[in-house]
C-alpha cells in the first residue's frame, strides 16, 4: 500500500495573522484586568475601524453597544461597526478634536493608532528628512495623546515598541532602526513584491516617548521572544 505524505507550507502573512491575534487576545485580557466594566461604562474606540477588535474585547462583558463609540476617519468602516454591532458611529477627522466635553468616557481605548498619527497622507512619501519627519511626528502625536487624555477618566493606548528588531508594519526586520532616507525608497521597492506592502507613515515611539505623551500613566511592556514588542500606556478611570 502506498502512502503519500503532505506537507503544508505555511502562508508568512498567516503565521503573522496568527501571531497577531494571540498578541491581540493577551492586550484585551490585560484591558478586561484593569477596568472595571459595567453596562454603563462609555467607552471610546480611537481609530477602531469597523469595530471587531473591540467587539472580541468586550464580547461577554456587562458593557452596552450603545455605551460604545467607534471613532475613525474610515466612515464606512464606522457604519459597519453600527450596523454589525450596534455600536456608535463617530467619522473623525486626519486632525482637530473630537466633538466631546473633556472626560466624556470613562475609557479611551485605542490600539496601533498613535505611530500612524505623523504628517499629513499626501506628504507620506515625500518627505524624507527624518529629522522633519520626526518633528512632525512628535507634534502631532503630543497633541493626539493629550486629547486622549482630555476624553478621557482613563485611558489604555497601545503602540508597536520601535526597538523591537521585527518590524510588522512591513514584515521587515529593523526596518524601524534605518533612517527615513533609506525608508522611503525600500519601501518604495518591496511594495512591489514583498508579502506586505506598507505606507511610511508611521513613526514607533520610545518608552521615554510614551512616558512624555502620557504623564499620568503607567507603561506596561508586551513581550515576544524575550523582548519588549510593543508598550502599553493605561491610567485607570
Amino acid at each position: 500500500m502506498n502512502h503519500k505524505t503532505s506537507f503544508i507550507i505555511e502562508e508568512p502573512e498567516s503565521a503573522l495573522a496568527r501571531f497577531r491575534i494571540r498578541f491581540r487576545q493577551r492586550r484585551a485580557k490585560i484591558f478586561r484586568e484593569h477596568f472595571d466594566l459595567t453596562a454603563e461604562t462609555r467607552i471610546l474606540d480611537l481609530g477602531g475601524w469597523n469595530g471587531t477588535y473591540m467587539h472580541a474585547i468586550l464580547e461577554n462583558s456587562p458593557v452596552l453597544p450603545v455605551n460604545v463609540y467607534v471613532a475613525d476617519i474610515d466612515e464606512r468602516a464606522v457604519n459597519e461597526a453600527a450596523v454589525r454591532y450596534g455600536f456608535t458611529p463617530i467619522v473623525m477627522l486626519e486632525a482637530g478634536k473630537l466633538p466631546f466635553a473633556d472626560k466624556f468616557f470613562d475609557i479611551v481605548f485605542c490600539s496601533s493608532v498613535i505611530e500612524h498619527v505623523t504628517v499629513p497622507k499626501e506628504e507620506v512619501w515625500t518627505l524624507v528628512s527624518g529629522r522633519r519627519f520626526r518633528d512632525a511626528a512628535y507634534r502631532h502625536q503630543q497633541e493626539f495623546a493629550d486629547e486622549i487624555r482630555r476624553l478621557g477618566k482613563g485611558y489604555f493606548v497601545q503602540a508597536p515598541y520601535r526597538w523591537f528588531p521585527f518590524e510588522t508594519h512591513s514584515c521587515l526586520p529593523f526596518a524601524s532602526y534605518l533612517p527615513r532616507s533609506i525608508q522611503v525608497p525600500l519601501f518604495r521597492c518591496t511594495n512591489r513584491f514583498w508579502i506586505k506592502k506598507t505606507m511610511p507613515d508611521w513613526y514607533l515611539p520610545t518608552i521615554s516617548d510614551m512616558k512624555r505623551y502620557f504623564p499620568d500613566a503607567s507603561i506596561l511592556k508586551e513581550y515576544a521572544l524575550g523582548m519588549t514588542k510593543s508598550l502599553i500606556a493605561y491610567r485607570r478611570n
